[in-house]
């Protein structure tokens, strides 16, 4: 299925990159107490999955409550936002995102929610992707202790999130090798829900307008410019690796987008054609980044069940 999702509305809007980059720093604010999670009750917090350099990466699992469980249930990891450079897991309770969880919450799907090494000199954009493929592997391995299902799971994020969403279930493994204590684990997933995402670093039409026109930021997700880095842009370029039986994907994405132009989505969904990989596109009017803007059509709610669905329909959940 290749399809795109218009909601009709049509006042203009625009958005201010400086806007977007303070943004970053006053949207996470928000706490698991906040939205109704409570430790040791109904979710697990700083959960370690690995520890690199003298490191602790951590998680957050959300359980549903005991009467929506039956048995192990299917997941998601949310990966968070933040310019590959910033952001943290509770990014997982900005506006755009919260409606997914609690739908999927409800449902009896379990959410985990990832801290990640962020792109600061000397790490790159290459170890956020092994972190965030060893964070589901170390999912895989402990199945059984987090009451997972070993099967139905997927993966979902906004942004720098969305891109490395992406990467996480499209590359194979093994362009990624990460912890030697999970590198026998290679998760399949079911299914990617990507919002206002990057999706090439190779095709120069996705730059203009954005914040990689200038070619500066490729440095900091690659270590170096494109032209020294050509396999590690391919790498992180989830359109290369998009093939007909890729996950099936839903993408969502604002048109008012000036951040990460929504070109960035159109792109894909035009490989996916070529491909006849399974991808739909939702288009939010007036929406920018991170669906911010006045009008914007659909809804926060209205997008919230959009993506819901597409998720539990893939997990083998009701609706």
């Amino acid at each position: 299925m290749k399809s795109i999702i218009v909601f009709k509305s049509y006042r203009l809007w625009t958005f201010s990159f400086v806007f977007f980059l303070s943004s970053l720093t006053l949207l996470y604010g928000q706490t698991a107490a906040e939205n109704g999670f409570v430790d040791g009750v109904n979710y697990k917090k700083n959960v370690v999955y690995k520890t690199i350099d003298g490191k602790r990466l951590v998680m957050d699992i959300f359980y549903p409550k005991p009467e929506s469980r039956s048995g192990k249930a299917p997941w998601m990891v949310f990966v968070h936002g933040g310019g590959w450079a910033g952001g943290n897991k509770e990014n997982i309770f900005k506006k755009a995102h919260l409606g997914t969880l609690q739908k999927l919450i409800d449902k009896g799907v379990v959410c985990v929610t990832i801290d990640y090494r962020l792109a600061r000199s000397p790490v790159t954009t290459y170890e956020s992707v092994v972190d965030c493929k060893d964070a589901a592997r170390f999912l895989l391995k402990n199945a059984e202790q987090f009451k997972l299902d070993e099967n139905k799971y997927g993966i979902w994020g906004g942004s720098a999130g969305g891109h490395l969403s992406l990467v996480t279930a499209l590359v194979p493994d093994s362009y990624f090798p990460g912890d030697e204590q999970l590198s026998d684990i290679h998760p399949e997933f079911k299914c990617i829900a990507s919002f206002f995402p990057f999706t090439s670093c190779l095709n120069p039409e996705l730059r203009p307008g954005s914040i990689f026109e200038n070619g500066t930021l490729f440095t900091r997700l690659l270590g170096g410019t494109l032209e020294e880095k050509p396999e590690l842009a391919r790498l992180l370029s989830p359109t290369e690796f998009l093939e007909a039986n890729s996950p099936s994907i839903l993408l969502l994405h604002g048109d008012k987008d000036l951040t990460l132009p929504i070109i960035n989505s159109h792109y894909m969904l035009k490989v996916a054609k070529e491909k006849n990989a399974d991808v739909e596109l939702l288009v939010v009017k007036n929406g920018g980044h991170s669906f911010s803007g006045g009008n914007i059509s659909p809804s926060f709610e209205e997008i919230a069940d959009s993506c819901s669905n597409f998720i539990l329909s893939h997990l083998g959940k009701d609706k």
